[in-house]
């Protein structure tokens, strides 16, 4: 199996080791978060170190993925992703195998896809997503890099969504709807058009 890194060890991070865990693709060697966690553990896997020993990572292990979430804004990912860039690292996609990814659509590197959701036939999602679990993510639909797709979201046909932008749980944006970048989207809305008087 190839060799992972996880960075981050909060929440999301404990999601992507049961989304690794449920293929035998990826090994993973451990995570790096915070100094104060260092030597703890998160689900069976030990925090090596903090971001200074990624250097020393990348001389045994290839692949990289950021474990940290994304609600309010991408900065903290989008710095992590550039520093992990540097060091060589590569970000493959992961995605449960309790997901339905059509062989028609087209996914970037580093996203992450949960337990149950679904992409379907010609959707783009881009780099270093979240497409959280039972999300839908209908046909000619265009998520833009760094976007978070939380849980049980319904993205209906040719909608685009701009870059950096996080859609709450439950949202339900109607087909051909286009959203800009870096929009926060509170749960439960019914996205009918944009821009609406409040989200």
């Amino acid at each position: 199996m190839k060799k992972i890194v996880l960075v981050g060890a909060g929440g999301h991070a404990k999601s992507l080791i049961d989304l690794i865990k449920t293929k035998e693709e990826y090994k993973i060697i451990g995570l790096v978060s915070n100094k104060h966690k260092v030597g703890e553990s998160v689900l069976g896997h030990k925090v090596l170190g903090d971001d200074s020993q990624l250097k020393f990572l990348r001389e045994d292990c290839e692949y990289a993925v950021v474990a940290v979430g994304q609600i309010k804004d991408s900065a903290k990912r989008k710095v992590l992703v550039q520093n992990l860039s540097l060091l060589g690292f590569r970000f493959p996609i992961i995605s449960s195998k309790f997901s339905y990814i059509s062989k028609y659509a087209n996914i970037g590197e580093g996203t992450t896809i949960g337990h149950g959701a679904v992409i379907n036939a010609n959707a783009n999602i881009g780099k270093h997503c979240i497409i959280n679990s039972q999300s839908l993510v209908e046909h000619d639909s265009n998520i833009n890099d760094f976007c978070h797709i939380s849980t049980g979201v319904l993205i209906n046909g040719g909608v685009n969504i701009g870059e950096e932008t996080f859609i709450g749980s439950n949202t339900m944006i109607r087909e051909n709807v286009i959203i800009p970048s870096k929009v926060c989207i509170s749960a439960g809305k019914r996205i009918m058009a944009w821009p609406l008087k409040s989200v």
